[in-house]
């Protein structure tokens, strides 16, 4: 397929059934490519672009890593196999293959979208909250927003998987508008580190989360997110092994639905997501490894977990949680606007 980096012409039309997935979605995972082609993936609140031929996700101006990846490399996935607080009755299994427009040449522009957007699908995360303190969160409500422009789409009518897939590609003559330019000066570093026992946190989270996702890249070169069904590996008698250097590795065996794409050796990425029917919280794990085959059974070699924005707990858990993130983030709007050439956003209910 021939895809131009014009202005664009989305002179083509997404599934109804595509349509309704992701309009009640609360949350999707979405995945990028680092230099080195290891997928990263995490959850985000998808939207349906204006047109309604694209969709979009966001992510704070304050911690931008997920956007310059997509801007580096525009080949993105997202997934929607989440039907936790979805309107739709037993929705289907979405996966988006698509290229990515980042846009952060208008922060205000941007903020004032995410307020009314966010507000409107996810009202119970923010209700209570007063205005005043509201309107002091510049550091979460300064958005980038990324446009995904589908060019192969797969769907199932289950997270099982269990029969082959329904396709859709994008017409060739799809056009996808070009990223906004890098801004100057160097990427923030990571505000969080990641866990330092994560291989308890990993065996935790195969019990308790009730969702996992598999990440790799198909020989087309895009991400590829599918659901899946894990737990740990019984191969040799125990999931946790020593590598070379002492380094503990996590073996998770990883069982996919028959319909499912075949899902070769390679640079991969697990994540658990979980968070309550009306959301106001949520709990992410996202692992770093490799997938391997040991007979016929794919397991995800794990080396590293990154670190995720969870807040789990009650309510003053997580506004405590929240405040806490708050603190770390804060300093870092005046210098993420600065670089862009802007002002600081200002959050205008």
């Amino acid at each position: 397929m021939s895809v131009s980096h014009a202005a664009g012409d989305h002179a083509f039309e997404l599934p109804e059934q595509i349509l309704k997935v992701v309009a009640g979605s609360v949350t999707a995972e979405f995945a990028t490519l680092t230099r080195k082609l290891t997928p990263i993936t995490t959850p985000a609140t998808p939207y349906l672009g204006a047109t309604g031929t694209t969709l979009e996700v966001s992510t704070g101006l304050t911690y931008p890593a997920k956007a310059e990846r997509a801007r580096r490399d525009p080949r993105v996935c997202l997934l929607f196999a989440d039907p936790i607080g979805s309107p739709v009755p037993d929705p289907s299994v979405v996966v988006v293959q698509g290229l990515a427009t980042v846009k952060d040449s208008d922060l205000q522009a941007n903020t004032d979208r995410y307020v009314a957007l966010s507000m409107e699908k996810l009202p119970a995360a923010t209700k209570g909250v007063p205005k005043l303190v509201l309107a002091r969160m510049a550091w979460y409500f300064a958005r980038i927003w990324i446009e995904i422009t589908p060019i192969r789409i797969l769907y199932w009518q289950d997270r099982d998987l269990g029969a082959a897939p329904q396709e859709w590609t994008a017409p060739d003559t799809v056009s996808v508008p070009p990223s906004d330019p890098e801004p100057p000066g160097h990427q923030p570093r990571p505000w969080l580190a990641p866990p330092s026992h994560w291989e308890q946190l990993a065996q935790d989270a195969m019990q308790r989360m009730a969702l996992a996702d598999i990440t790799v890249v198909d020989e087309s070169g895009f991400p590829l997110c599918l659901p899946v069904t894990v737990r740990p590996s019984s191969d040799q008698g125990s999931p946790l092994s020593q590598r070379s250097g002492g380094q503990t590795s996590l073996m998770v065996r990883i069982e996919l639905g028959r319909g499912a794409p075949t899902v070769g050796e390679g640079a991969a990425c697990l994540t658990f997501h979980s968070h309550p029917e009306v959301f106001t919280g949520q709990e992410n794990l996202t692992l770093i490894g490799r997938t391997v085959r040991i007979g016929d059974i794919l397991h995800l070699q794990v080396e590293r977990a990154l670190a995720g924005w969870s807040l789990p707990g009650n309510a003053l858990t997580r506004a405590l949680g929240f405040l806490g993130k708050g603190l770390k983030l804060a300093p870092r709007l005046r210098a993420e606007a600065r670089r862009r050439g802007q002002e600081i956003p200002k959050v205008r209910l």
